[in-house]
């Protein structure tokens, strides 16, 4: 469904990714890990468009969608969980779900209910204001509004930063109902090792701006995943 193919990205004079490659398919979670400063952020947004790449190309469904804007991607199907969930706290949960509505049809502007049983915390709290919410359940908003968009790749940059265990659950049973519809391509960036090793079907470690191992989880094993985390 995706395809980076030996992307470059620039910031001014400092390179920040170097001849990265990387494929993400339906009906799998595709791992990117590292420490913080390694590229791993840079990656996401160059593939959601909010980075220009300055050498390689990014593919979607075999199409090169390397200079298309960010709300035409949306409008393909990719949706984004940035690091810090970034919910607008003014706007009540209802609210917050609703800017999902942005890149879709009319006909197609409502809440999936499965946002509710994944998330059922948000029904709850639907005339609350974002801000009010805990952090948890700041995370489980932002993924929901995500959700809203029916994305075909969803993009999830360090969901488990800063949440209490039994939310970190409940984020982890909701990868795992969405990997098993079989559609969507699930990309997730993480630092926690456990979590990700888990929940993950294919894995791509970097370091300093490039991958320096990655493979099918069959033939990348948890001690070698650390080993190349702890570099």
């Amino acid at each position: 469904m995706l395809e980076v193919k030996n992307v470059d990205l620039h910031y001014g004079a400092a390179q920040a990714l170097r001849d990265v490659s990387l494929e993400v398919v339906p009906g799998a979670v595709t791992c990117v890990l590292g420490r913080n400063g390694v590229g791993k952020t840079s990656l996401m947004r160059a593939i959601i468009g909010h980075q220009p790449i300055s050498g390689g190309e990014i593919l979607w469904e075999g199409r090169d969608i390397t200079r298309m804007p960010p709300f035409e991607r949306a409008r393909r199907g990719i949706a984004y969980v940035p690091q810090g969930r970034e919910i607008f706290p003014l706007l009540t949960v209802k609210e917050n779900l609703e800017t999902g509505f942005a890149p879709l049809r009319r006909s197609d502007r409502s809440i999936p209910d499965d946002i509710f049983s994944l998330f059922p915390v948000l029904k709850d709290m639907l005339g609350r204001r974002g801000g009010d919410l805990s952090g948890g359940q700041q995370q489980q908003l932002a993924i929901g509004r995500a959700l809203v968009t029916r994305p075909r790749l969803l993009v999830l940059d360090e969901p488990t930063e800063g949440i209490q265990p039994s939310i970190i659950k409940d984020i982890g049973r909701a990868i795992l109902y969405l990997r098993g519809k079989g559609d969507i391509a699930i990309l997730l960036v993480e630092q926690y090792l456990d979590f990700a090793h888990e929940l993950g079907d294919r894995f791509a470690v970097m370091e300093r701006g490039r991958v320096v191992l990655s493979g099918p989880k069959q033939d990348v094993t948890k001690e070698a995943l650390g080993q190349s985390m702890a570099l």
